[in-house]
């Protein structure tokens, strides 16, 4: 499970900045809590903001820093790392960026991270710590990787490291039992967007081809009343026939060499259809895509990733979540996490919203409850509600209404807008 993603340097996060899913002392909802061998943790975090105050700055330095895990041992020496630094500071601009993850496997924790430029990694660490106190396994800096005598799948591979890929992935690679162990980890640290989903339905289209979690998706489209009975999924073979007769040539090509043995999957949505008289006659198939709403493609295209997760335990991070979606989709799909039953594997959420209704309904802890804003130069901060400090210093209690006081901006992280009454009247008046 996650503990702690810290980033700092990287697009508006000038500084270092953390969010901690270990939960603090307060008792609010504690069916949201994991008790790990370990660690007392929480199942998810909730972060609000601004448009543009750098939420889904966060999202992506989390998807990032999985990215640069993944495939840095993949691709070539003159590969770019894809990584900008905080640009409107002078001293930050030709600085790295900095990466650290905490997370707990099997009773273990890790704690892994790195520094890196656009071209070149510039440092590199992983601790592991067994019961309390932190043991270093290996530190990179320049360079120089300094591999521990207790760190034996690591030694003798120093040289084999390139400038743009991280040791860990090179490990991985000649078969490292603590690395493979983090790399399946990262495997199940899985960041989507909110707004640009349909890249996760073929996810989606795999589990409901699974009789074992086509159950679960269909109970849960059941529950959330989506306007249709049924679906219907198509599955055919990639044909030669489907390709355009004017395609080019080289295209064609391409297409059959990368599309050979593939599926191409067909979703339709089953109506019941009436007759006059409202007596139920038969049924009526629409097409998925083009005949149903945004807010029911958007919830098929993602219940695959979100169900994969739950499936397998896991970390799953959402930017925009609520996007399209009415409050009480949101508020079951938030729900889905804080169950018992359906969240058996403990798997956690994480996403963006500007929902303000979950802070009355959500049933989320003051310590899952994180706040992002930007300031005047650029910087983008962020603070849970159980760090939060009123004037006087004093914290915010768990009987204020969180929604209430956010709107008001009594915790800042809202847009600043001005008089509503002044710009409309000077905008009539053109």
């Amino acid at each position: 499970m996650l503990l702690e993603f810290s980033v700092g340097n990287y697009l508006s996060f000038r500084e270092k900045k953390t969010l901690s899913l270990v939960a603090s002392s307060i008792s609010d909802y504690k069916e949201n809590i994991v008790i790990s061998e370990r660690h007392t943790l929480l199942k998810g975090a909730v972060i609000y903001g601004a448009n543009a105050s750098g939420k889904s700055n966060f999202i992506r330095a989390m998807s990032t820093m999985k990215r640069i895990v993944m495939f840095s041992f993949s691709q070539s020496s003159t590969k770019s790392l894809d990584v900008t630094p905080f640009l409107l500071n002078s001293e930050t601009e030709k600085s790295p960026s900095y990466f650290e993850i905490l997370f707990e496997i099997l009773g273990i924790r890790y704690r892994y991270g790195f520094e890196v430029t656009d071209q070149e990694v510039v440092g590199e660490w992983l601790y592991e710590s067994k019961k309390n106190a932190e043991k270093l396994l290996y530190i990179r800096q320049g360079d120089g990787i300094e591999v521990t005598p207790s760190y034996k799948e690591g030694q003798n591979l120093e040289d084999k490291t390139r400038n743009n890929a991280l040791f860990l992935s090179v490990v991985d690679q000649f078969n490292g039992f603590i690395a493979k162990r983090i790399m399946k980890w990262f495997s199940n640290f899985i960041a989507i967007s909110g707004l640009t989903h349909e890249n996760y339905e073929m996810v989606t289209f795999k589990m409901l081809d699974n009789k074992n979690t086509a159950k679960s998706l269909g109970d849960f489209y059941d529950n959330l009343d989506l306007g249709f009975d049924g679906l219907s999924i198509n599955k055919e073979k990639f044909n030669t026939k489907s390709i355009p007769e004017d395609t080019p040539e080289n295209i064609v090509r391409l297409l059959i060499k990368d599309l050979e043995g593939a599926y191409r999957f067909k979703i339709k949505t089953r109506h019941k259809k009436f007759d006059k008289k409202n007596k139920e006659i038969g049924e009526v198939e629409f097409d998925m895509r083009s005949q149903e709403s945004a807010g029911t493609n958007k919830v098929f295209n993602i219940s695959g990733p979100i169900f994969d997760v739950l499936q397998d335990g896991g970390v799953l991070v959402i930017d925009e979540l609520d996007s399209s979606l009415h409050p009480l989709m949101t508020l079951a799909i938030t729900r889905l996490f804080n169950s018992v039953k359906e969240n058996a594997k403990n798997a956690q959420l994480i996403f963006t919203t500007h929902d303000t209704n979950l802070f009355s309904y959500g049933k989320y802890r003051r310590d899952q409850i994180y706040l992002i804003e930007k300031d005047k130069y650029g910087v983008s901060d962020l603070y849970s509600l159980v760090e939060y400090r009123e004037e006087g210093g004093s914290k915010v209690r768990k009987d204020r209404s969180f929604e209430s006081d956010y709107i008001q901006g009594r915790y800042g992280a809202i847009p600043y807008i001005g008089d509503i009454s002044k710009i409309i009247k000077e905008w009539q008046e053109k």
